[in-house]
């Protein structure tokens, strides 16, 4: 459920030069670190789709047992995934920069309490969907969290490059699985919001893999940049960006007003701008400057749900 990338990690964390014992670390500290574990800015994320989603699904504000189920829930499956996913990459953590400075690989928390901490936290979340919700948003909540740790995280991302693809069902599993809490089932709307954020994942995510393209490779990681030329690659950007507008576009018809088309318009064309920008500069040799292409990806998309939450009030 958590396909998402969270923002790099900059600076140095505590306990990454001297390795406390677990035991020993402030109480404060190994709070930090179960925070950590959760990956707060994924879930984040992952709820700024979700809510407009809530929105438009309810034809305006959502009662609030079902925001509070979604949101609560929704952050909790979030953050179980992110923590299992943590528990089962920890080999691979310690020798990437871009994550050795998490608890894991920090030794600000044991590999058995992790586990313990995810596997609470995705039963709480699936028991609350259960509870509060409809059998299609459990089964949902539930599936993606399996989704992303057994057949991600276990299996696709260390075989094949393709693993981002696949991996995106689980960045977009919270639309579905908001509009499904709210309707009981998933319109072609809902299906519409999953494949913008679906096909967002590619240029968004590639671009954090050009970044640190040697720490995969030290990690035996084959993320497309890893494993295929800077052409294929570029293709790749391109292509799932403009599947990506395309899609946005094509919610527009679907019951979305001005608001949102003017946006959907005016922000995709950054965004394939910002992509285009980075094949060109590739093709002659540049730097690729990748991170300006995620850190945009983020507000692009950040952006044009908040006009789908607008148009669903107006």
């Amino acid at each position: 459920m958590s396909m998402i990338t969270e923002r790099p990690i900059t600076g140095r964390a505590p306990g990454v030069k001297e390795r406390q014992p677990v035991s020993e670390k402030r109480p404060i500290a190994v709070l930090r670190a179960y925070l950590a574990l959760t990956k707060p800015q994924i879930v984040e994320l992952l709820l700024v789709t979700a809510v407009p989603t809530l929105m438009l699904a309810s034809g305006g504000w959502p009662d609030l047992r079902t925001l509070a189920v979604v949101l609560v829930g929704g952050a909790l499956a979030g953050g179980a995934a992110s923590a299992l996913n943590c528990y089962i990459d920890r080999d691979i953590d310690e020798l990437m920069r871009r994550t050795k400075r998490r608890p894991l690989p920090a030794h600000s928390v044991t590999p058995r309490a992790v586990l313990i901490f995810g596997l609470t936290l995705a039963v709480i979340s699936v028991a609350l969907m259960a509870v509060f919700s409809n059998w299609l948003a459990t089964a949902l909540t539930a599936g993606a969290i399996f989704y992303y740790d057994v057949i991600y995280t276990l299996w696709l991302k260390r075989r094949t490059p393709a693993n981002t693809f696949w991996g995106g069902i689980c960045g977009a599993a919270p639309v579905i699985i908001g509009w499904a809490a709210v309707t009981g089932t998933v319109a072609p709307m809902g299906w519409a919001l999953f494949a913008i954020v679906f096909f967002w994942q590619m240029p968004h995510f590639y671009a954090l893999a050009i970044k640190y393209k040697d720490d995969y490779a030290r990690a035996g990681i084959p993320m497309l940049p890893v494993v295929r030329s800077m052409g294929r690659v570029n293709f790749e950007i391109a292509l799932y960006t403009v599947l990506t507008v395309v899609a946005s576009l094509a919610a527009w018809p679907l019951g979305l007003g001005p608001v949102y088309g003017v946006t959907a318009i005016i922000t995709g064309a950054c965004f394939l701008g910002e992509a285009f920008l980075l094949v060109q500069r590739t093709r002659k040799g540049r730097p690729a400057k990748p991170m300006r292409l995620f850190h945009w990806s983020i507000t692009y998309l950040t952006i044009l749900f908040i006009a789908v939450a607008v148009d669903a009030l107006v």
